[in-house]
């Protein structure tokens, strides 16, 4: 089960959905991690997190023209003030009564509905679930850096397998991207080339 709580949800749809939370708490939210709502209804939806930005304030809109800003001042705006820090969140799944699907849900969640990090053993389950069903939903998003999302999650997901003993699931992965994009060569070198500088740095 998630435990770390890392912000409410803003706005939604079927799709995908926007969680706000304040800069201190950015350090659990990463982009590419997997994060889940756990509705009342208990289905829980699962989504990757594919932006993370940070809109200003009236206060930093002046700061950032001071010539000498005290870092003390700095450190009171990150931690004390409600510095608005949003992440969109593209939909990949839920899950109903212990099994996982890797389809839209059935209904959104709803505005200030908790968001959590999924642990460990939630993104092995989640990406080992199925014949990774998913990855469509990543490719067919209009919004998202699809390669870059693709290459932080395979990371990700890769580091979660491996520490369960499932050393093949990354080339599974890529093996299955490949047929999904084998129509679709622009796409395919792109998805590629981003995953191969992920694991040539592993």
């Amino acid at each position: 089960m998630s435990v770390i709580e890392i912000g409410r949800l803003l706005r939604s749809s079927t799709t995908g959905f926007v969680v706000g939370c304040r800069v201190n708490q950015l350090e659990a939210p990463f982009f590419g991690g997997l994060v889940s709502v756990p509705l009342q209804n208990g289905i829980q939806i699962f989504g990757l997190i594919y932006d993370i930005h940070i809109d200003d304030d009236g206060l930093v809109r002046q700061l950032v023209t001071a010539e000498d800003v005290d870092e003390n001042i700095v450190a009171d705006n990150r931690v004390n003030r409600n510095v608005p820090l949003e992440m969109s969140v593209l939909t990949v799944g839920y899950s109903k009564a212990g099994r996982i699907f890797h389809l839209l849900p059935p209904v959104p969640p709803l505005s200030l509905d908790r968001i959590y990090l999924c642990a460990t053993q939630e993104l092995c389950a989640f990406s080992q679930s199925g014949r990774f069903g998913y990855f469509r939903h990543i490719l067919r998003s209009q919004e998202a850096p699809v390669a870059e999302l693709l290459a932080a999650h395979l990371q990700q997901a890769q580091q979660a397998q491996c520490a369960a003993g499932n050393y093949n699931w990354s080339s599974a992965a890529v093996q299955e991207l490949i047929t999904l994009l084998r129509d679709d060569y622009p796409t395919l070198m792109s998805v590629l080339g981003a995953v191969g500088e992920v694991f040539a740095h592993d």
